[in-house]
Formats: structure tokens, C-alpha cells, sequence
């Protein structure tokens, strides 16, 4: 996999965090890929929609993609650094790669995971910061909330 296959699945994520913000909830997009860079599934935060703050974009998408015997292969691509909650996730199941949109609105468990033997690829995507950086301006509580600021 070379910056253009992570890109690709990157924009991925980002669709879905278009569709949590349309929905009216927080704009971060997450897609689990295979090795080969084929989709198993995808999907977005929707916390403020189902009234559930279990549902991160990392674990709809998880979700989506069903069951497998290994996550090894895998790839999970994030619109923003994984919290340490969907960091526990990615270390629970040992999937191999993590590629971030970008990590300066929150840092998460990047250098966890790092250190835990994941490969982590930060595109530092500029989009992805625009996108979160208007949400926060406009909704700081929520961003909050979901962060586990009060």
C-alpha cells in the first residue's frame, strides 16, 4: 500500500463523516478495509443520533464488517486519531495498520498503538481538519461530550 491506495480509503471515511454531519451529529468517518484495500465495512459516529455513546465511527464500522477469524490483514482508516476507546479496539483485535486523516484536532491513542506494534499513517489531510475544526466552532458541547470534557 503506497500515500494514493491510503487516500483512496481515506475518502472513504470521510463520506461517512458527511453523513454523520448531515445527520447532525459529529463528523468523524471510519472504514475497515482487507489487506487487498477491498471494503468490509464503514461508518460514522452516531452518537448524538441513536442517543448511544458507544457508536464511534471505528466501531460502526467494525461492526459493519463482520465477524473474521483474524484482523491481522486489516486496515482501519479514521477521519481523525482514534480515541482510547476505539485505540482498545484496534489493539483488542490486533489489526495491523491504522491510517489516520489527521491527529492535531485530537491525538487520541496514536502513540499507544504505535508503541503496541501497530503501523500508524497520519495523512494530515486537511480536509479532514476543516471538516471537524467547523464542527467543534459550531457545536463545542457536543465536541466535548464526545471527547469526555466537561
Amino acid at each position: 500500500m503506497d500515500r494514493r491506495d491510503y487516500e483512496r480509503m481515506l475518502e472513504v471515511a470521510l463520506e461517512e463523516a458527511r453523513k454523520g454531519l448531515a445527520e447532525g451529529g459529529v463528523p468523524i468517518g471510519a472504514a475497515l478495509f482487507d489487506g487487498q484495500g477491498r471494503l468490509l465495512g464503514s461508518g460514522h459516529n452516531r452518537r448524538v443520533q441513536d442517543d448511544d455513546p458507544a457508536i464511534h465511527a471505528e466501531t460502526a464500522a467494525f461492526r459493519a464488517a463482520g465477524r473474521r477469524k483474524s484482523y491481522r490483514d486489516t486496515i482501519m482508516v479514521t477521519t481523525l486519531a482514534p480515541c482510547w476507546y476505539c485505540s482498545g479496539l484496534v489493539r483488542q483485535f490486533g489489526i495491523g495498520t491504522e491510517v489516520v486523516g489527521e491527529s492535531s484536532t485530537f491525538q487520541g491513542g496514536v502513540a499507544w498503538l504505535k508503541r503496541n506494534g501497530i503501523k500508524v499513517v497520519n495523512l494530515k489531510s486537511a480536509e479532514c481538519v476543516h471538516l471537524l475544526g467547523s464542527f467543534i466552532k459550531a457545536r463545542p458541547e457536543v465536541w466535548n461530550e464526545d471527547i469526555g470534557v466537561e
